[in-house]
């Protein structure tokens, strides 16, 4: 699973207004209840599934056939979970004989007697006739999963306007328990057989494969797909909709997107790397893809990021990106990645419980270096890992959490920081530690060893200790079974008279926490560098070395690989050294964001100059956004270098920066550049040329906007015009900026929408076009899962709607007056749901 966006939206608003800040004490104390895999008294072998849907009450009618054994010891029960269910029949089947069986039932665990007492290892067949009422069901989310009903039907009368019928499930974590009984924990797998009866119009899709398709009498159709190949239930996946299917294919194997009809003609060009990373992830696992097909399909309203459902993934309606925002970059292609290589890590091997979901998620989390140093090169895959890096540091909580974790307050809490950016980082060092050859053989032992079973981390350090012939329990009960993780300053010694160098390496930490820490000390002497392997292993380390001259450079970490905090005390002739000739990506930025600091000094200045013609397009862009242009001799010397940034980049992301950067320049001759950015294919170029020329022609950004109001806009663009529309009163803009407002999936993007709607809002004259406005922000913030509503109803009643409110209020007139009421009953909405 690849996490959403309302992390994001939460950082925002906790760090940005005050809002949903959390009392200390408040949160709960984690449980002390040891989390133990679950007992295995009975196994899935198979599960045959007839599903059949009630659009009108959001019901779905089953017929299930489960196949069983005992695991060893021999039973005369069965106990299975199914959440919100009404049980109609519960038999043994015995070839074509049903025999009612007794069982009790209380909303949630269905507890059967079967006939006899069955053996370890002999197989029986229940068959439960069953309605799931999803909606009726009072679930729990999490950050990573808003909600947790399992089904959902989504517009399923028709009702909403310029929104699809669909239906879609999310079995993880242990929710495919509310629309067909199971035994719904990871360790346990089996086939499947799906049969969905849906509109004839609908197409469906399911795990495996499309065995037969039949026409019923009544209009609908009944659509079957098998499973061959045994996997656990919260993979189990029934989707179904109008959609547009697009054919690819890998080695023969199907490979399919699943996209809304207006999506059709970009649908390659958001998942047509699917193929090529399909046959990346087969090279460096030595496992050739296990599926007999993979399918991705779009989801409305989808409760998280995405989902690997066993050759069905599931993505949220953020992937539909059109041809212009493509322009600047496919946003989900790190998305894509990450639930393909589940289907390796989580789908074919997979956490025998949630305590061991880093053996899912970290693998998920870090195929995306793998996928961006393969595909766009190293400085690509080491910028994914620092981002990685720095979103776990990000989080003051993370270091109090273990990543194989025993102890926790609910399984949704480890879908966290933690089982993902640290865990992916983790195994980025462990791939330098051990180098690549030993680290993808490693991976390779623990596939092969345990396809289409349940593991736990031990079992992933015996792959890499039998490939490696090393030890490593120390490295996994530091990084695996400990938390936290080094802090680290780092002081240089230099004595000329003895020709050595001293470096002096102490862990701030906790000193009951010290880490072993096995790196790289390069030193670059003469033009040469001269690698040390060496360990940190106490709370203060001094290693000293030898020179004949004085070292350009000692560089602490050469391969820029440590999960750590550090404060690294080189000088700033060392840093434009370290950018110059250590060179990768991390010591590029490093260089830079030091050089940043420092920019009323000559050196600083230059190498941030140097650094606007770097290679990679993500350190121009950085390089762009930390330029001191306040600094005369900084905008000076800038000038010629942004210009031609602005003008012609190859990468649109840059070009947008540098023009924002422009409008710094109090320089009619840029009027050409930023009117032409206008009407550039890229919503970043667009959008920034209008700010830029906002700021240097507010007439011709005013006739600008009025031509662009009416026309598709997304993202960069959508957020120009409705901030020029709001300094300059435009409300004829506000027709099409509430629409696309309101078609808007819920993602930060529209949460950084709201603060200038909102300014158009207040100045806007005519009650309706304000009253949708105001409809639209409250219904977005309705759609915010309710786990999340604490810390933004604050923000948004109490700063967006109280703006527009005071606003309408200093008008003063009867209209504006009607509005405050209209506001204020909004604004006391959010008090119905607590």
């Amino acid at each position: 699973m690849k996490k959403g966006i309302i992390g994001s939206l939460l950082m925002t608003i906790l760090f940005t207004t005050g809002y949903g800040q959390v009392n200390d004490g408040e949160e709960a104390a984690v449980s002390k209840i040891y989390r133990e895999t679950s007992t295995r008294i009975n196994d899935l072998v198979h599960t045959k599934l007839d599903a059949r849907f009630d659009f009108e009450k959001a019901w779905m009618y089953g017929k299930v056939w489960i196949t069983l054994k005992p695991h060893f010891y021999s039973t005369d029960s069965l106990a299975l979970d199914a959440k919100g269910m009404d049980i109609k029949s519960v038999a043994l089947v015995t070839g074509k004989t049903n025999s009612p069986l007794k069982y009790t039932y209380d909303g949630y665990t269905l507890r059967i007697t079967l006939n006899k007492t069955y053996k370890g290892g002999e197989t029986y067949t229940v068959y439960i006739d069953y309605t799931a009422k999803p909606n009726d069901l009072t679930v729990k989310g999490s950050a990573a999963i808003t909600d947790a009903k399992g089904l959902y039907f989504i517009n399923p009368k028709g009702e909403e306007k310029n929104k699809p019928t669909q239906i879609w499930t999310q079995g993880e974590t242990e929710a495919t328990s509310v629309w067909c009984p199971t035994i719904d924990r990871t360790e346990q797998k089996c086939t499947e057989e799906i049969a969905m009866t849906v509109p004839a119009k609908f197409v469906t899709l399911s795990n495996g494969k499309l065995v037969s398709q039949k026409k019923n009498a009544d209009g609908t159709r009944t659509d079957s797909w098998k499973m061959d190949l045994p996997h656990s239930p919260y993979l189990f996946f029934m989707g179904a909709g109008d959609f547009a299917v697009i054919k690819d294919s890998y080695k023969g194997k199907e490979v399919s997107y699943y996209v809304e009809k207006e999506y059709a003609p970009v649908a390659r060009r958001i998942f047509g790397n699917t193929p090529e990373m399909m046959a990346f992830f087969s090279k460096i696992t030595g496992v050739d893809y296990p599926w007999v097909k993979y399918s991705q399909i779009v989801g409305r309203d989808y409760v998280s990021g995405a989902m690997e459902n066993t050759t069905a993934t599931l993505h949220q309606e953020s992937a539909q990106q059109d041809a212009r925002e493509l322009v600047d970059q496919n946003i989900w292609e790190d998305v894509i990645a990450h639930e393909l290589f589940h289907h390796w890590f989580g789908d074919y091997v997979t956490a025998e419980s949630w305590s061991n979901l880093t053996l899912n998620e970290s693998f998920a989390d870090y195929s995306e270096t793998l996928w961006n140093e393969f595909k766009y090169g190293k400085d690509a895959g080491a910028a994914v890992n620092y981002a990685g890096m720095k979103g776990y540091l990000s989080n003051p909580e993370n270091a109090e959490k273990h990543l194989a974790r025993f102890y926790y307050n609910d399984k949704e809490d480890m879908f966290d920081g933690v089982s993902y950016q640290k865990g992916g980082r983790i195994l980025n060092m462990l791939r330098n530690n051990l180098g690549d050859s030993a680290f993808f053989k490693g991976l390779n032992n623990y596939l092969t060893t345990n396809k289409f079973k349940a593991a736990e981390v031990h079992q992933l350090r015996l792959a890499f200790e039998e490939v490696s012939g090393r030890d490593l329990n120390w490295f996994f009960n530091q990084w695996y079974f400990g938390m936290g993780h080094p802090k680290l300053t780092i002081n240089y010694v230099y004595d000329d008279a003895a020709h050595i160098a001293k470096v002096i390496v102490a862990q701030t930490q906790d000193s009951s926490n010290l880490f072993k820490l096995p790196i790289a000390i390069d030193i670059y002497e003469n033009g040469k560098k001269t690698r040390h392997n060496v360990t940190i292993s106490n709370q203060i380390d001094t290693f000293s070395f030898t020179y004949q001259k004085r070292p350009d450079l000692i560089n602490v970490d050469g391969d820029k690989v440590l999960l750590c905090e550090k404060e690294d005390n080189k000088k700033l002739e060392q840093y434009v050294y370290q950018y110059k000739h250590a060179g990768n990506y991390v010591d590029r930025r490093e260089a830079i964001e030091f050089s940043a600091k420092n920019q009323g000094n000559a050196l600083a200045q230059d190498l941030m100059i140097q650094a606007l013609d770097d290679s990679y397009h993500g350190l121009r862009k950085l390089t762009l956004e930390k330029l001191d242009l306040k600094n005369k001799a900084v905008k000076t010397a800038a000038e010629k270098k942004i210009s031609d940034l602005a003008a012609k980049d190859p990468k649109r992301t840059v070009r947008a920066s540098a023009i924002e950067s422009l409008s710094n320049y109090d320089n009619k001759n840029y009027l050409p550049v930023f009117l032409a950015g206008i009407k550039d294919s890229s919503y970043s170029v667009a959008g920034a040329s209008l700010e830029a020329l906002a700021a240097m022609d507010n007439d011709a950004a005013i006739t600008a906007t009025k031509q662009l109001a009416g026309k598709p806009a997304k993202g960069p663009l959508l957020s120009a015009i409705t901030s020029v529309a709001a300094k300059n009163g435009i409300e004829e803009a506000l027709d099409p900026i509430n629409s696309t407002f309101g078609q808007m999936p819920l993602s930060q993007t529209k949460f950084e929408m709201l603060q200038p709607l909102s300014q158009l809002l207040a100045k806007a004259k005519d009650p309706v076009r304000v009253k949708t406005g105001i409809d639209q922000i409250v219904e977005f913030r309705e759609s915010i899962p309710a786990n999340y509503r604490a810390q933004t109803d604050g923000y948004i009643n109490n700063m967006i709607l109280q703006g527009i409110q005071n606003a309408k209020q200093k008008e003063n007139t009867a209209a504006s007056l009607e509005l405050v009421e209209y506001i204020k009953a909004k604004r006391a909405g959010d008090k119905k749901g607590f």
